[in-house]
Parts: structure tokens; C-alpha cells; sequence
């Protein structure tokens, strides 16, 4: 009874009467989970994420709001009222929203204030995934259905019997306008709310074009009703239309919106044109299916199945598409960074601090041609600004460090994408390396310092200067790749490759980790290797003297060799998870999320020590990332609201696990290497871009046995720790024979180990 009721809820899968193994998945986008890690709050992140509705990088999402307007907490599990449906652009709660407006469905007196109009709701009875959200609406005994497209939405409201069934628009506060349109059945107007990164000219236009004539009609500004007008333009505006309703009547609205004209999102509304919702909604569906579809996992469990496709769900929303097609669909866009609309393609909301280390290379593996458009956009974002992004949500904005858009550019290049202008790239590149920008997430900040010194100093006032030295080195590495490729001179491809090695100046051999230095080359004192924040990033010097991609054995042979580089990679496990808080004044919740793990010191729910546990595969005992990954992706991730161990942070923390469970993961961007792992399903089948497939099989696959005994790569044993980007693209079989014992022969000699600048050839 149990079993067959299990495969009638699932309708899409076989699953073997014992372990409920997943042998098939029929249809990927029914195994995602919108609300995985939605069940969270300021102080403690599991995941941040919201219920996107949306279709993969769309330039609109919506999403039901529980929160307050304004608040970036929008949509939180534990909540029990939804206060409207709203359009949204929010990549992250810490960065917030723009170009937003809200519409909700009420029956009985006019309510139109958020809290007034605020319904009671149950997940019982709310249906989320990507391409269609439900929900019932109890103090307004409404049904709300949402399905999407790029930019456009449809949503559908079952009203009981009323006649006083009403829907309000909120064009939100900072400034709005909102028109009805009586005889066209039709409400526009804008939106110009946002939190930063905005030209003083920005604008969202929207249109909302409902299948019935209006029984009466209202617009309002803050908390009153304005009589007898049809319009109004305030700081905060809104409209309400009313219908008369019988029992389950269904009332449908087309909505679209635009950065660029009213006329534009006239125009993407042809998205759905006179397609019904249910055709909407399928369109969703088979677009969602196609995309999750490329990857298929076999073997696995249910919540292993689920959490797959959850995460690889996350890892395709973002960046979305900031770019309209004009009447002669020809690519323009309206420019988050000089308020003009100008032709070409542009992509925002994304940090190049999270997302270089899995995401992007998740994009050249599976999607170089989108990898190709994003390059084209930020070699636009570059001419429109003069910097190149790093924290892009639309326009620049002041978050996190680094210059990491030089991994972005290199790594998509140097894996063969094309048909975007490198020399303009590259030319941005070399700019971030001799300033500093207006915003101090844009360029080098300590710049001078850096190319002067070989660090960013602790003691002249830079924050997380030690953080900064280290990814700057890397991404030197990065543009020494690069110039090398472009055939660029030989003295500036040497001098990037000079500075590659900077990281060395922080490293501290008496305590084997990195450290502030102050200007006088002197380490800084007294010194905590478990201080947060203050010399690093969100993390600790345990956490980022990793953070030398491009050369571990240069890293293991600072800390005396192999056996200590395992010993140092050992203890961020052993040591309890104790910390100093008093760089921010108190405990932040990056720092709760590591605390509660029981892994030590590992860090996994924010970016910087992602990498780290595929590091022992650099000095000869790969069984130990193995049984380590395993832990973080049975422990770490759950297909459940309280789903992630911190922020997701648009994909990377996801795109981490959809390759960890694929068997291997791209430590160091730039090289043509996936360092391995230890695959999570018996079976996963890739579809690449180019029609080839990669199939990866491991058929004694199982909770126990979690160790690679052997690896056969095309027919042939390999005992390298590494795969080459090039051979998969070419299409591969590769077959893992696992077992429940380590196998500590395999992959231990040096010639093993994956790419270090150190030992390759120059």
C-alpha cells in the first residue's frame, strides 16, 4: 500500500520496493522543490532563497509575498500570511529588490493596504514549483495560479460568489504611476522602487491586460482612495478593479513589464499573446524539462533525486536576462549603468565572489553559448560604466571584494566560447589590475599597494586586505592564462605570472596559514586564526588560506610538504568550531551556520572553503575528499525548507552540489581541469550543448560505498585525480567502481594530482 501510493504521488518515476531507489526520471522539473531553504531569517540562513516563478535567466520572476514590501526577507516558510503576488528581481535578501509591483486578489470590504489585504495561507494547500504556483487564499476564499514566461506572466484568480471581488495592483513606494485603461480592460503604469545600483531615470513599465471588462474601477495614493480619477502618479499609487463572480469563476490577467518603454512591455506581453493559462503553464513545464532534462540521474534516492534537481533549478535562474527584443526582435537593452537604451545583450544580478568557483563553470560546461551572451554583456557593462561588474543587481553595486570578473572572462574563453569581444574583456581586465573603482567592489581596492608590495597591507585601513592579496593572485593567474592565449606580449604575460604568486608574501610558517601583513612587511599581532571578518572575507584564515586555486602544491610545499598539507586540511575538521566575533561586534550568520554543523571549522555554507575538501586530491590521498564530499552532501543538503547549510547565493552553492553528485568539481577556473569526487547516483547522463553525451557510471554505487576504487575513463584505466574539460566535450564514458573501503594506492602519485602553476610545464 505504502509503495504503490508512493509511485502514484510520484507519477514519474520507478522506484525498487527496498531502498526506493530513483531508476528513472521521466520529468526532472516535478522532482524540484521551490521552497528548499526558504525556511529562513536574518539570523540564521538556510538557503535564503524564495519560490521563484520563472523561466531559466528570465528577466522577470514572480513569487508570493509573505514579508513586508520592502523587506528582502520577502518570502519565508514559517510565515502564514501572503500579502500579494509580486513581480521581483531580488537576487539576494542582503541586496534586495527592484523593479517591483504587486498584485493581489480580496473579496469583501476594499482592502488594499498591505496589512489589510493580507491573507492567511497554508502550505497544505499551495502548490510551488518553477513553472506554476498555487494557492488558496483563506480570508479571501481566492485561488491564485501564476505560470511565466521571460517577461510576461499569467495569473488566474478563482473567486467564490461575489460581488465584491476585487483585485489590487500595488505599484509600490519611492515613486509610481498607475493608469486603468476601463475600455481595454487593461491597468498600466511604473514601478521606479529600488535598493541601488539605479539610474536616476530608472523605471519598470507594466502592463496588465485582464480577459473581462472591470465592474468598477479605483485608484489610490498611500492610504486613500483618490475619487473619480482614472490615474495617479504619487510616491506610492496603486489601482483596484472589482468584478461580479459566481462560484469558481476564473479570472485571467496577462502581465508584462519593461526597463525600457510602456511601448516595450506592450510588446514582451506578445510572450504569451493569446494563449490561455493552462497553455502558458505547459509551455513553462516542457521549457523547465527540457533544460533540468540534460542532466539525468539514475540510482539514487528519492530526497537525493529531489535535492538534485532542486539545486539544479537554482543553479539556472541567475544572471537573468536584462535585455528586451524590439519589434524587429533585435536585442536591446536599457542600461543599468548610464540610463540609456542601447542594442546588445545585458545580464545582471549576480557576485563574481560567489559564483566564479562553481556556477560559471557550470555555464562553459553545459551552456557556452548563454556563457557567450553573459561575456558579451559585460564587455557592454564595461563600455556603458567604464568597470567591469562584480556585484551586478541591475547596475554596480558596493558588496564583497575582488576582481573575480577575470576568472569569469578567462575561464569562458580559454574553454573555447566565442563570438563576444575578448579584446574589450581583456582591456577591462587589465584596467581593474592598475585601479581602483568608484565603488570598493569595483577594481583593487589597495591596488597600489598590491603591485608595489605583493599585498594589500593590514595595517592601512583596507578591510579584508589578506582576503583581497589572495584572490587578486588568482585572478592574476587568471589573466596570465588569458594574455598567453591572446598572444599578448611576453613581458605582460610574465608579469601577471610573477604576481600569481603573491599569496606567498601572506603565508605565516609558524602557524602554516595565511596572515595580515602590515606595510613594513612585518606580520600583523597579535593574531587569531579564528577571527572572523577583519584580514578576510566572511571567514577566518582557516577558511582562506585555501584560497590559492591555481597552485596547491605551491600552498603544501609552504606548509613543508604533502604530509603537513593533509595534516593542515585535517585539522579544519578536528578543530572545534570556535570563533572570534569581535570584528563585526557580534556573531553574524555565516558564523551560527558553521557552529551548528558538527564538521569543525568547515565552513560550507558561505563560498570561500568550498574547494577545499577536493584539495587532498592535490597531495596524494583522494580518499579523504571522498568521504568528506559524501558527508557534506548527505548531511549539508536536503530537499526540505530548511534545505542548505547558509546563503545558496545565486547558484553557487548549488551548482557546487550538482557537480559534486556528478562526481568531480572545477577548483581552480581557468585550467581545462574538474578535480574528481565521488559520484552521488549509480548513473548520471549528460547532454551537452554540442550533442554529445557524457555518461557516468558507478552501478555498485551506494550509501556505504562512497570510495572510488577504480575509474576507467573511454575503456581505459586512469589514475589521475582529474578530468579534462576538452575529453568531455569530445562526449565520454566514464565508469567508477566504488567501494566501502578506500582504496589508498589509487591516485597518490604525483603525476596524479591535478593542475599546480608550480609544477606545470611554463
Amino acid at each position: 500500500m505504502i509503495r504503490s501510493c508512493l509511485l502514484s504521488l510520484l507519477g514519474l518515476s520507478m522506484l525498487t520496493a527496498t531502498a526506493q531507489e530513483v531508476t528513472k526520471v521521466a520529468e526532472p522539473v516535478e522532482w524540484v522543490n521551490t521552497l528548499m531553504g526558504t525556511q529562513s531569517k536574518h539570523s540564521l540562513s538556510t538557503g535564503n532563497t524564495y519560490p521563484a516563478i520563472a523561466l531559466p535567466w528570465g528577466m522577470n520572476f514572480w513569487m508570493p509575498q509573505t514579508g513586508k514590501m520592502g523587506d528582502g526577507w520577502a518570502y519565508t516558510y514559517d510565515s502564514d500570511k501572503i500579502r500579494g503576488f509580486k513581480q521581483t528581481h531580488q537576487p539576494s535578501p542582503w541586496i534586495n529588490d527592484y523593479g517591483q509591483f504587486a498584485i493581489m486578489p480580496t473579496t469583501g470590504k476594499l482592502r488594499f493596504d498591505q496589512d489589510e489585504r493580507a491573507s492567511w495561507f497554508s502550505h497544505k494547500s499551495e502548490v510551488a514549483k518553477p513553472y506554476y504556483y498555487k494557492v488558496y487564499l483563506a480570508d479571501h476564499d481566492v485561488t491564485t495560479e501564476i505560470a511565466p514566461t521571460e517577461r510576461a506572466a499569467a495569473l488566474q484568480f478563482t473567486f467564490p460568489d461575489s460581488k465584491e471581488s476585487r483585485v489590487v495592483i500595488d505599484a509600490l513606494d519611492k515613486g509610481s504611476f498607475v493608469k486603468i485603461i476601463a475600455e481595454e480592460n487593461k491597468i498600466v503604469g511604473y514601478t521606479t522602487k529600488n535598493s541601488g545600483g539605479a539610474p536616476s531615470n530608472f523605471k519598470n513599465y507594466f502592463v496588465i491586460q485582464f480577459d473581462r471588462p472591470f465592474a468598477n474601477t479605483m485608484v489610490w495614493s498611500g492610504k486613500d482612495a483618490v475619487p473619480n480619477k482614472m490615474q495617479v502618479q504619487d510616491n506610492h499609487v496603486g489601482a483596484v478593479v472589482g468584478f461580479i463572480t459566481k462560484k469558481g469563476e476564473k479570472v485571467y490577467a496577462r502581465v508584462a513589464s519593461s526597463f525600457i518603454s510602456a511601448e516595450q512591455a506592450e510588446l514582451n506581453l506578445k510572450e504569451i499573446g493569446k494563449d490561455d493559462f493552462a497553455t502558458v503553464k505547459e509551455k513553462a513545464r516542457k521549457i523547465w524539462n527540457k533544460e533540468l532534462g540534460r542532466l539525468n540521474v539514475e540510482g539514487g534516492s528519492v530526497d537525493q533525486t529531489r535535492t538534485f534537481y532542486s539545486c539544479l533549478y537554482r543553479s539556472m535562474l541567475f544572471p537573468r536576462k536584462f535585455y528586451e527584443l524590439d519589434a524587429s526582435g533585435k536585442v536591446m537593452h536599457y542600461s543599468p549603468y548610464n540610463g540609456q537604451v542601447l542594442p546588445g545583450y545585458m545580464f545582471t544580478d549576480n557576485g563574481f565572489w560567489d559564483t566564479f568557483r562553481a556556477q560559471f563553470p557550470f555555464f562553459n560546461l553545459m551552456y557556452p553559448s548563454m556563457n557567450a551572451h553573459i561575456m558579451e554583456g559585460l564587455a557592454n557593462a564595461y563600455k556603458e560604466s567604464g568597470f567591469l561588474p562584480e556585484w551586478a543587481s541591475p547596475g554596480h553595486r558596493d558588496c564583497m571584494i575582488g576582481s573575480n570578473s577575470a576568472s569569469l572572462i578567462a575561464d569562458a574563453y580559454l574553454k573555447g566560447a566565442r563570438g563576444f569581444d575578448i579584446n574589450t574583456l581583456y582591456e577591462g581586465i587589465l584596467k581593474n589590475t592598475q585601479n581602483e573603482g568608484p565603488l570598493s567592489s569595483v577594481g583593487r581596492k589597495g591596488v597600489k599597494y598590491y603591485n608595489e608590495l605583493g599585498y594589500v597591507p593590514y595595517d592601512v585601513k583596507i578591510n579584508e586586505n589578506a582576503a583581497r592579496t589572495l584572490e587578486y593572485a588568482y585572478d592574476d593567474w587568471t589573466i596570465h592564462q588569458l594574455a598567453k592565449a591572446l598572444n599578448r606580449p611576453q613581458a605582460e604575460i610574465d608579469l601577471f605570472a610573477k604576481r600569481s604568486q603573491n599569496y606567498r608574501n601572506l603565508f605565516d610558517p609558524e602557524t602554516k596559514l595565511m596572515r595580515g601583513k602590515n606595510k613594513d612587511g612585518k606580520f600583523q599581532s597579535p593574531f587569531n586564526p579564528f577571527k572572523w571578518g577583519d584580514a578576510f572575507t566572511e571567514g577566518n584564515s582557516w577558511h582562506y588560506t585555501w584560497s590559492v586555486f591555481h597552485d596547491v602544491q605551491g600552498l603544501a610545499d609552504l606548509m613543508g610538504g604533502k604530509k603537513e598539507f593533509v595534516k593542515m586540511l585535517d585539522s579544519v575538521f578536528v578543530v572545534p568550531p570556535i570563533f572570534d566575533d569581535s570584528y563585526y561586534g557580534g556573531v553574524i550568520h555565516e558564523i551560527r551556520e558553521m557552529q551548528i554543523m558538527n564538521m569543525g571549522n568547515y565552513a560550507h555554507g558561505n563560498q570561500p572553503i568550498q574547494h577545499m575538501i577536493y584539495l587532498y586530491n592535490y597531495a596524494g590521498e583522494p580518499w579523504k575528499a571522498q568521504y568528506w564530499l559524501r558527508e557534506v552532501m548527505e548531511r549539508m543538503y536536503k530537499p526540505t525548507p530548511d534545505g542548505y547549510c547558509g546563503d545558496e547565493d545565486n547558484g553557487q552553492t548549488s551548482a557546487w552540489y550538482v557537480f559534486s553528485a556528478m562526481g568531480f568539481y572545477p577548483v581552480c577556473p581557468g585550467t581545462d581541469q574538474y578535480v574528481l569526487g565521488t559520484p552521488l547516483f549509480k548513473k548520471t547522463t549528460v547532454e551537452l550543448e554540442n550533442g554529445k553525451k557524457v555518461v557516468i557510471s558507478a552501478a555498485n554505487n551506494n550509501d556505504n560505498n562512497r570510495y572510488v576504487q577504480s575509474l576507467n575513463v573511454n575503456g581505459k584505466a586512469s589514475t589521475k585525480n582529474w578530468l579534462s574539460h576538452q575529453e568531455l566535450m569530445k562526449g565520454a564514458t566514464i565508469n567508477f567502481q566504488m567501494s566501502a573501503k578506500p582504496n589508498k594506492q589509487r591516485g597518490t602519485a604525483a603525476s596524479d594530482a591535478p593542475y599546480s602553476f608550480s609544477t606545470a610545464k611554463k
